[in-house]
């Protein structure tokens, strides 16, 4: 991105990707959690496969079948998710600066303003993302309002590995895939586990009894994400999420927009940078998704 751009104040495809695409998905803790991102113009459908029924529409199998005797017919439930409807709204920021600012400037201008902007959109996706909110209409879902989901409700008691055992529990009776599974809580749940201590007299820690060693960012092989975006309720209680990110759907609009305004703060000797972006989320099969409510 350059500042220099009195002939061409749209930034190219490629450049936005450089600026604001590739930066964006380091940046947003849910985008980095290995979602399956799809690349769209416009409104998405993704089709899922319920499984085999039956006439009815029960769950089925194949059967066993003898050598020349007549196959069986199977239907199967399809269906489908649809991510990123037009009246979706998007993510918009605009950020100035004074053209003595960009003469001036000790650092790079161009490098501090695309951290900015990708800092701003990061957080104001994360806040939705991870949220309880959202209609899926004007803005997308968050995870934590998902419907299907696995739940456990720890009503107002603190976590305990037992806690955190039974949720992954519930993904093994669900088939989910263990290896693609992910923790998300926030930084004081972490801790909370951190400081949990053998029963013994030596009362070591139980996830690093060795404390020169670094913090261990892993719970029953799973790696842990932790942030402050997964909102408090009401009575400060906190939730954990444990998933497998894989079965999430992101839609990202082809066409994010970065564009250096010239002439709109003229009368202020400034310019501005203007940045456009429209996600969308939701899971492609809820029983991937764990959500621990209630937790103290």
């Amino acid at each position: 991105m350059t500042v220099k751009t009195s002939t061409a104040a749209e930034l190219t495809q490629e450049q936005v990707v450089r600026v604001l695409t590739k930066p964006l998905e380091e940046a947003s803790k849910f985008l980095a959690s290995g979602p399956r991102i799809f690349d769209t113009s416009g409104p998405l459908r993704v089709p899922s496969l319920g499984g085999m029924v039956d006439s009815e529409g029960d769950p089925d199998s194949p059967d066993w079948i003898g050598e020349s005797e007549q196959i069986t017919t199977k239907d199967v439930d399809f269906g489908e998710v649809s991510l990123l409807p037009s009246t979706m709204k998007s993510v918009k920021v605009i950020t100035r600066y004074s053209n003595e600012m960009a003469r001036q400037s000790v650092v790079a201008l161009d490098a501090t303003l695309q951290q900015r902007l990708v800092t701003d959109v990061a957080a104001k996706l994360d806040d939705q993302f991870w949220s309880a909110g959202g209609d899926g209409v004007t803005t997308p879902t968050g995870i934590l309002a998902y419907e299907g989901v696995q739940e456990a409700d720890l009503s107002g008691a603190a976590v305990t590995l037992d806690d955190l055992t039974d949720a992954w529990g519930m993904c093994l009776s669900a088939d989910v895939n263990m290896s693609g599974l992910k923790w998300v809580m926030r930084p004081e749940t972490f801790i909370a586990l951190r400081k949990v201590k053998e029963a013994s007299g030596s009362q070591r820690p139980v996830l690093q009894p060795d404390v020169t060693q670094d913090s261990v960012f892993r719970l029953f092989g799973s790696p842990v994400t932790v942030t402050k975006r997964l909102p408090l309720d009401g009575a400060s209680q906190k939730s954990i999420v444990l998933a497998d990110f894989s079965q999430i759907a992101v839609a990202r609009d082809l066409a994010p927009s970065v564009k250096v305004l010239t002439e709109r703060y003229a009368d202020y000797d400034e310019q501005a940078i203007r940045v456009v972006a429209r996600y969308d989320a939701k899971p492609l099969n809820p029983e991937a998704v764990v959500v621990m409510r209630n937790v103290a």
